[in-house]
């Protein structure tokens, strides 16, 4: 009688788990509604091509968003993102996209000539250099977007120091996100579902869940714009 249960009391939420993978399938099964919301969202908004950078900025700033626990209202927020940041994400966009494609270019022209002389290791190596710091960069650059940073020299910097400077999460977040897309534009048509439902929502959240740790410790900064 003396612990008698009150059952008029309301239910205990239940808490999230402490990190690593359980926290993220936590998350990802609270999420599950709004991520396949937010792909058709985000496929619907890349069919006129030219709006591809900024519908790929707005993925990110909603799985940002949902990896803080700040919730997404996936719709609204999305079109707000993209009609009032387009800008800043067509720069991102070049910055990232001009360097990497290069660099690749680069490697793989003086890859075809190393063989017979090893004097083009030395450019081979540079551009190999140059891909791999652009995409360690890139990864962070994304996430600093999305937390409401202006894309401005301090930002860039930033990116490329954590870039340089925690490479592990930078490259898991990388390879989640284009080894997914690499098999499924593989295995297509039979991925079709898969790109459909959470072929470019997943990857984000989990390319968001991976960095956030390190935004959190390094990435505040006075002049964030939420």
């Amino acid at each position: 009688m003396f612990f008698q249960k009150d059952y008029n009391a309301p239910p205990e939420e239940e808490s999230p788990p402490a990190g690593g993978a359980r926290l993220f399938f936590w998350l990802l099964g609270g999420e599950a509604a709004g991520l396949l919301k937010l792909n058709l969202v985000f496929l619907l908004a890349c069919l006129p091509v030219v709006t591809i950078p900024p519908a790929y900025h707005a993925l990110h700033r909603l799985a940002r968003r949902m990896v803080q626990g700040r919730g997404a209202r996936c719709w609204p927020q999305f079109r707000e993102t993209v009609r009032k940041e387009w800008k800043t994400a067509w720069a991102a966009f070049l910055l990232t996209a001009l360097p990497l494609a290069g660099a690749g270019y680069g490697m793989q022209f003086y890859l075809q000539f190393a063989g017979r002389n090893p004097v083009f290791y030395l450019p081979f190596t540079l551009c190999a250099t140059i891909f791999l710091s652009a995409l360690l960069a890139s990864s962070y650059l994304w996430g600093l977007l999305a937390d409401g940073r202006r894309l401005d020299r301090e930002t860039v910097l930033l990116a490329v120091k954590l870039g340089l400077g925690k490479p592990l999460r930078a490259a898991l977040a990388a390879a989640g996100w284009y080894l997914s897309l690499t098999a499924a534009a593989l295995w297509f048509p039979l991925s079709g579902i898969y790109l459909l439902l959470m072929g470019f929502s997943v990857p984000c959240l989990l390319w968001q869940f991976l960095i956030r740790t390190v935004l959190e410790r390094f990435g505040s900064a006075e002049n964030i714009d939420r």
